[in-house]
């Protein structure tokens, strides 16, 4: 067996052992039975049925400002290019933050002040940290530790629960307590069991993989070719044959780790938010990542089913972009024995920033999908997490029936639309139709 699949194997059994942990966060926030919450206090949540389509929409101006004024028939919703009628509209406005609320800055080890005793106040939000400690370098996760050390006491308000977590299992339990969930993430660590440690022969990662196994992309595997002849050293004219073997065996075995990688990621996702939808009020999921990866028609399927899930539930999620201000060309240091096809054709380069391309745009699906916000490209992390703890002020939750939807398991693209000028959406890519079950 692949090293990487076996070790793969321990990552999931650490993953789910974290996410059981969650299982016990809403008894801990029962547990402190506060308040019971007014009729008109209690957030509302939408009720879709499984034939229809839930579009949150968030609506800024042309300042940045938040939008709540539009009605259902200000909006056209466009389905393939196709205009559907809406089926149901809700206009979700979020609870203004306590301004007395202000914490205190909390230096990690110092010994803290006994709290003194205060009336019990149901939470207004709930703000789950999770960091991608599968797929953070060393380097990005020991600058996204400092940023998020520095934003904690002064973005979330006293009355805020939240908790860190991590892929690989790192959890601090759902708390007030600021010095707890900094503790929580000095002590993450970089877990890249699926991204090697030097370049390999040939360089493969799992783009190029997808490209030559699934795709079938004769220039992908012509490169791969070229730089197995290349970083080998053998002969084009003798070896070619030899070199093609090499390549494929090279991104059959790349594709079957990346594979892995992806369903442990969603599978992880999925789980998380499953226990979210248990608690009650403003819930933020804040996912802090690299980001990854989404190829296959089972990847592409697994996220939109995790957008509707997060949709329908009324959690935001927002995601950071952990690799900073980032260029796409490849450096001196990351190039290897450089073939001549690759020279020519500058390959290299030109997947590299279709990887990252498509690796930014899950996040941003993420995010669009849900009414959170996509932070990336930026070297001011801090300032990023600070930006991502606050959920709109307003939401819009669209909704269109399925039933002259053909149930053929293929993309959806979807488009929003009002009728006012100087406005700017931020919606729901798109959706897979829902396949029959057998």
């Amino acid at each position: 067996m692949n090293p990487l699949l076996s070790s793969s194997s321990a990552i999931v059994l650490r993953a789910l052992a974290s996410v059981s942990l969650f299982i016990g966060l809403a008894a801990s926030l029962f547990a402190q039975k506060p308040p019971e919450l007014s009729a008109q206090d209690r957030p509302f949540r939408i009720q879709v049925k499984v034939d229809a389509v839930l579009v949150p929409v968030v609506v800024r101006d042309s300042h940045g400002h938040f939008v709540g004024t539009l009605k259902k028939e200000d909006f056209q919703l466009f389905d393939k290019n196709k205009l559907r009628p809406l089926s149901g509209f809700t206009l979700e406005k979020n609870l203004p933050l306590n301004p007395e609320a202000a914490p205190t800055p909390i230096v990690p080890g110092t010994p803290s002040s006994p709290a003194p005793p205060q009336t019990a106040v149901p939470p207004q939000r709930f703000v789950i940290f999770l960091f991608d400690d599968l797929h953070l370098t060393p380097g990005d996760l020991a600058q996204v530790q400092k940023a998020a050390i520095k934003m904690l006491p002064i973005s979330l308000a006293d009355s805020d629960l939240a908790a860190v977590v991590s892929f690989a299992g790192t959890y601090s339990g759902v708390t007030h307590d600021h010095a707890k969930l900094q503790e929580s993430i000095l002590k993450l660590q970089s877990h890249n069991l699926y991204r090697n440690a030097s370049r390999d022969c040939p360089d493969m990662d799992y783009y190029r993989a997808d490209l030559i196994q699934n795709k079938h992309d004769n220039t992908a595997l012509e490169a791969a070719i070229q730089d197995t002849l290349a970083c080998r050293q053998l002969d084009p004219k003798t070896m070619r044959n030899l070199a093609e073997s090499i390549a494929r065996a090279s991104a059959s075995q790349v594709l079957n780790v990346g594979d892995q990688d992806v369903r442990v990621t969603l599978a992880f996702l999925k789980e998380l938010l499953g226990k979210m939808t248990a608690l009650p009020g403003q819930r933020t999921l804040i996912l802090v990542s690299p980001g990854f990866l989404t190829l296959t028609p089972e990847a592409l399927s697994a996220k939109s089913r995790i957008i509707d899930m997060a949709a329908q539930a009324n959690i935001t999620i927002s995601t950071l972009g952990a690799k900073g201000l980032y260029t796409t060309e490849i450096d001196a240091s990351e190039r290897g024995p450089a073939s001549a096809f690759a020279m020519a054709s500058d390959y290299e380069s030109q997947s590299r920033r279709e990887s990252l391309s498509l690796t930014d745009d899950v996040m941003a699906e993420l995010a669009d999908g849900t009414g959170g916000t996509f932070f990336h490209n930026s070297n001011d992390l801090s300032g990023g997490l600070k930006t991502l703890t606050a959920a709109p002020e307003y939401l819009y939750l669209l909704e269109f029936s399925l039933d002259d939807v053909k149930p053929d398991g293929t993309y959806h693209h979807l488009k929003v639309k009002v009728d006012q000028k100087g406005l700017k959406l931020q919606a729901r890519r798109g959706y897979f139709a829902p396949v029959p079950p057998k």
